[in-house]
């Protein structure tokens, strides 16, 4: 996947300012977060599985600061947090998210050999080819080949 740009409706609305008017500051995304059950776990799913690679591990003061992404892509960073007690029942229910690849087939054959699910098969769209997946807690991917003009 050369190219893989992970996106949210709610970053997108929280970054979109009122049409015409510019923002007096520049933004780019650089980390989100992914709450999980267990951080270990979660990094050999994203790595081994994903295919990512590991840019930062550290603990400090009794917690664990976790990043992994996309191998040769600067950002964004996910941040594998692991959620406290009180928010365990949020692990899993993240907003889908978009991976751009440019073949969407080939992806989906070389995750789903790894182990990935895939909770569609690729199929045709009007913007493209999509299959969507889960990670192992269940929050959704879509994997899109946009399509060429």
């Amino acid at each position: 996947m050369r190219s893989i740009r992970l996106l949210t409706g709610f970053l997108l609305a929280a970054c979109a300012f009122t049409a015409g008017v510019e923002a007096p500051f520049s933004t780019s995304l650089a980390k989100v977060t992914i709450l999980v059950h267990d951080q270990d776990e979660a990094l050999k799913f994203y790595t081994e599985m994903l295919g990512m690679e590991k840019r930062f591990d550290q603990t400090a003061n009794g917690m664990r600061f976790l990043t992994v992404a996309p191998k040769g892509q600067p950002l964004p960073e996910l941040i594998l947090l692991k959620a406290d007690s009180d928010k365990q029942h949020l692990v899993g229910k993240n907003p889908t998210w978009v991976i751009d690849t440019d073949d969407c087939r080939k992806a989906y054959a070389i995750l789903k050999n790894r182990g990935v699910k895939f909770l569609t098969e690729p199929a045709v769209a009007s913007y493209g080819i999509q299959a969507t997946f889960a990670d192992l807690y269940g929050n959704p991917f879509a994997l899109v080949e946009r399509k060429k003009h």
